[in-house]
């Protein structure tokens, strides 16, 4: 399987749509947002996504009750984290990364998604993947990235999807 990983978008909606179409165009099976979407308004740039759809908030993220009312239409927001199983591994996805390392070094799951830094990170400790896809905004780093993670051989390309 095919899974779109996003974060921290920060209201900047031409990258998000640019975001949703290269995720189309490579024919994703699942889309994971980690966190710092802003407004609910994202979620108009959003929502023809037509896979299962994942997120978490971010610590910029004000508006949690409109934002989870609409992203109710294509799946499901968490308020600190998300645990389940996804094409039969053991996800967790967070924002922050203060938990990042010792959640991976527990042997507890596979995959650790998570975003707030703005920068790419990807990288295992033991048996357990960790991906940051960077930034969709670009406000940070000048970078406007997603990733594409291949859940068969946890290979994960990054996209600038400015490009």
């Amino acid at each position: 399987m095919k899974i779109g990983v996003m974060s921290d978008s920060h209201d900047r909606m031409t990258m998000i749509r640019y975001a949703v179409a290269i995720f189309k165009e490579r024919a994703v099976e699942y889309i994971i947002h980690a966190g710092d979407f802003i407004s609910p308004i994202t979620f108009n740039y959003m929502k023809d996504i037509d896979v299962p759809f994942v997120g978490v908030y971010g610590n910029n993220d004000g508006e949690k009750f409109f934002l989870k009312e609409k992203f109710q239409e294509i799946g499901e927001l968490y308020e600190r984290s998300f645990i389940g199983e996804i094409a039969g591994l053991k996800f967790i996805v967070l924002h922050e990364n203060d938990l990042v390392d010792s959640l991976a070094k527990s042997g507890d799951y596979d995959v650790i998604v998570y975003g707030h830094t703005h920068k790419i990170d990807i990288r295992k400790i033991g048996k357990t993947l960790i991906v940051n896809p960077g930034e969709v905004c670009g406000w940070c780093s000048g970078k406007h990235t997603v990733a594409i993670l291949d859940t068969e051989t946890l290979k994960v390309e990054i996209i600038d999807i400015a490009e």
